[in-house]
């Protein structure tokens, strides 16, 4: 008998529970009553098990990684996010950075002899990285390298590069994918709902807009990955809502590849009073997001932001997806206050991250095309191990 059968036996259960984990068991949608009714009222166990069946019934027990690394042309922006540890403000730039076109090629050059896949360019807001810049980017990054998959900017920054350059959203997207984008992070999706984001995003773009590029770039016929910032001001049906939006546009386009969500940091920002969420809490909010998000295919834990213990018991709560390998390139969250501080992992080490708790290490790229199925590969420390010493060795 399976972990869930015994949930479903479980005669503690109340109707509403009990009614959850029969849909999850049919496969059949939950509502956004019920999605509330799982953060107001279940356990993480609960949780834990409906989330473990999804991620097993889509994907076995394997668990993806990628490549990758972090291209972030400046932390200066001319937003102040509540929440965001990470920006300066222009009157402050000196404390900041700002990268030429040549500089950025120069760090994308650094890899010319990496096996990466992908590079992940996200920053700060600013007049100078304007339209212009970021096709000619684009453009000589793929030039340099075609192979290099860019995903690249969120609807933030391109809602103000747009509007600046007097572009549509439509013709905006339109020339970046021309210029060599291939696909879109899901950051700067904060939280939705107008009555927090105003508050902790006030002057970016609304939810309705960020929804809405990403809409545009389905239609293009491109990929994209989404957000939740989690655990600062908001409430249960603020998540629900959120989720809500996102499964409805996941509905209409299909074009979400994977969820990601988001856990507020408070070290060096305006809302470093907010008490951070628990490991609990973001074991159970990994867990719904999976049993909410029935249209989603992966659920993402971000390694670096919540520290490789949680990303590991992560896997066991709906997730199926840990990023990268990153190589120290991301400051996003480190300056925030994450558990990683110098956000770098080796392929092999991150190999048996996943190994340690039992699940099947995957490389993929960017689309989730198997790269390296880590199955039968050993690595050089692991021959003493019986068994393994038939299997081909990665020095």
């Amino acid at each position: 008998m399976n972990h869930l059968s015994v949930l479903l036996n479980d005669t503690s259960l109340d109707s509403t529970l009990r009614t959850i984990a029969e849909k999850v068991s049919k496969q059949e949608r939950i509502t956004e009553e019920e999605g509330l009714y799982l953060f107001e009222n279940a356990s993480l166990s609960y949780v834990g098990t409906l989330a473990n069946h999804i991620r097993e019934q889509k994907h076995g027990n394997k668990t993806y990684f990628n490549r990758n690394f972090h291209l972030e042309p400046t932390n200066i922006c001319l937003y102040t996010c509540t929440f965001c540890s990470y920006s300066r403000l222009i009157k402050k730039r000196s404390e900041g950075w700002e990268y030429t076109m040549d500089e950025m090629l120069d760090m994308i050059k650094k890899y010319d002899n990496e096996p990466v896949t992908e590079v992940h360019i996200v920053g700060g807001v600013l007049p100078q990285y304007d339209l212009q810049f970021y096709t000619d980017l684009f453009e000589k990054i793929k030039a340099h390298r075609p192979d290099l998959h860019i995903k690249a900017l969120t609807p933030v920054e391109y809602h103000y590069i747009f509007k600046k350059g007097k572009v549509s959203y439509e013709e905006g997207m339109k020339m970046m994918k021309e210029a060599g984008l291939d696909s879109m992070p899901g950051g700067g999706a904060e939280i939705f709902h107008p009555e927090i984001r105003d508050q902790i995003a006030g002057g970016k773009c609304s939810g309705d807009e960020w929804l809405r590029i990403h809409e545009i770039w389905h239609e293009l016929g491109h990929r994209s990955n989404a957000t939740m910032l989690y655990g600062h001001i908001e409430n249960y049906n603020h998540r629900i809502h959120h989720l809500e939006e996102l499964r409805k546009l996941q509905d209409k386009t299909g074009g979400f590849q994977t969820f990601i969500p988001l856990k507020f940091r408070n070290k060096d920002n305006q809302m470093s009073h907010v008490k951070e969420s628990t490991t609990v809490e973001d074991l159970r909010n990994y867990a719904i997001s999976r049993i909410y998000l029935d249209n989603f295919g992966h659920i993402k834990s971000y390694w670096p932001m919540i520290g490789r213990t949680t990303a590991q018991l992560s896997l066991a709560f709906g997730v199926d997806d840990l990023d990268g390998t990153i190589d120290d390139t991301t400051k996003i969250y480190s300056m925030a206050g994450s558990e990683e501080q110098n956000p770098a992992l080796s392929t092999e080490q991150l190999v048996k991250l996943i190994r340690n708790v039992g699940r099947q290490a995957i490389e993929r790229d960017t689309l989730y095309n198997v790269v390296t199925d880590f199955k039968d590969v050993v690595f050089e420390d692991d021959k003493h191990f019986k068994g393994y010493v038939s299997l081909p060795v990665v020095k």
